[in-house]
């Protein structure tokens, strides 16, 4: 810390020119205040390293000063060091109650002084390396995020007589949670909604890589031959993918014991009908005249641990009218204060009778997870995903 700031506060003249002459040979820039609103205007205005406080002072006492100190987020991190003529344990436990971080009587031992600002100066280094680095994470963590953002598609594709629309919301700076649409040259449209296990940066890194295989694999030739691709029937179209992915995440990244489940649909936009694979994910409502008339159960294990695993596909024709509503587990797993989850039942009963919109559905179910949390922490990612057909 290239020549520390210290702020003397004492209203006596002679006690401040004392210390003054205690630090003169220590390289401080030293600064000075008569009493303590004097003390927090020169806090603001000169930003001081350290403080040494007197507490019996006109205007504002030291404990005022220190109860403003600690109580402001720009200023509470200053070390502050009271010295006083006040020697009682009871204004001792106070002052180191109210946020100092070192209480000395006075008359003070110089040596004992220089000690104590020492070793707050070197506290207070470390801290604000400390936060430097957290900071610097953090912008890390914001350009992570950014990038993360663009591996999920910037707007939802669009088809005559057909809604989609998508709620995501991450539970820590990045996500596990992944989702796409989007519309294969054949004009059928895939969409999908998976889920990375853990938290953190390793599940949204490999939910960019579970989510770009997909999209390739699905929409190219780059891992079969583009002919075959184009005239593969849907169920083996979806089989093809899943398949691809899983294995290659499987055996290239073994290791790493990373998986998701996922719920993958390709759906005709011509007729309706819809193709889809479960692997391992909650479990899609399909809502018919506004009511759930079924649930579309796991077809096939989690993707990304066993690499010859089956995945079956089935499919159901949507009505006019129809909805699926796809969602991830941090819907049913969302704890309140309480620590009582949301549950499939609270969903079930949430959406039953519904017969809006996607958008509308979502967001309504958005605003009543808003207020189930409340005060709690979000632990987990938050996706969902409708599509209606309306004509």
């Amino acid at each position: 810390m290239p020549n520390p700031k210290i702020l003397i506060v004492d209203d006596e003249p002679f006690n401040v020119d004392y210390l003054e002459q205690e630090l003169e040979d220590l390289a401080y820039i030293i600064i000075s205040a008569n009493n303590g609103q004097d003390a927090l205007d020169k806090v603001h205005s000169e930003i001081p390293d350290l403080i040494l406080l007197d507490i019996m002072m006109p205007v504002m006492d030291g404990f005022e000063v220190l109860t403003q100190l600690k109580t402001n987020p720009s200023t509470r991190d200053i070390p502050v060091i009271v010295i006083s003529a006040n020697n009682e344990l009871k204004s001792v436990v106070k002052g180191i109650q109210l946020g100092a971080d070192d209480y000395l009587p006075k008359p003070f031992e110089p040596t004992l002084l220089h000690a104590r600002i020492s070793s707050s100066l070197e506290k207070k280094r470390l801290h604000d390396l400390q936060q430097l680095y957290l900071k610097g994470l953090e912008r890390e963590l914001d350009i992570a995020r950014e990038i993360q953002l663009g591996f999920l598609p910037s707007e939802l594709p669009t088809a005559d007589g057909w809604e989609i629309a998508v709620y995501f919301k991450a539970a820590r700076e990045v996500a596990g949670d992944f989702y796409d649409a989007f519309l294969l040259p054949d004009g059928n449209l895939i969409f999908l909604i998976g889920d990375v296990c853990g938290k953190g940066v390793g599940a949204a890194l490999f939910m960019t890589l579970f989510r770009s295989l997909i999209r390739a694999t699905a929409t190219t030739g780059t891992f079969s031959n583009q002919n075959e691709i184009d005239t593969l029937t849907p169920s083996r179209r979806l089989e093809h993918v899943i398949s691809f992915t899983n294995k290659y995440v499987s055996e290239t990244h073994a290791e790493a014991s990373m998986f998701a489940t996922l719920f993958i649909g390709l759906l005709n936009l011509y007729d309706g009908t819809l193709s889809y694979i479960n692997c391992g994910n909650e479990s899609p409502l399909l809502l018919r005249k506004g009511c759930v008339v079924t649930a579309l159960q796991p077809t096939g294990p989690v993707i990304g641990i066993i690499p010859e695993a089956k995945f079956s596909v089935k499919e159901i024709c949507l009505e006019k009218n129809d909805l699926i509503l796809a969602f991830t587990d941090g819907i049913p797993d969302v704890l309140n204060v309480d620590n009582r989850s949301f549950g499939n039942e609270r969903l079930l009963n949430l959406v039953n009778g519904s017969d809006s919109n996607p958008a509308t559905l979502l967001n309504n179910i958005q605003e009543n997870l808003h207020q189930f949390i409340g005060s709690a922490n979000q632990f987990d990612d938050i996706t969902l995903m409708a599509i209606k057909r309306s004509a």
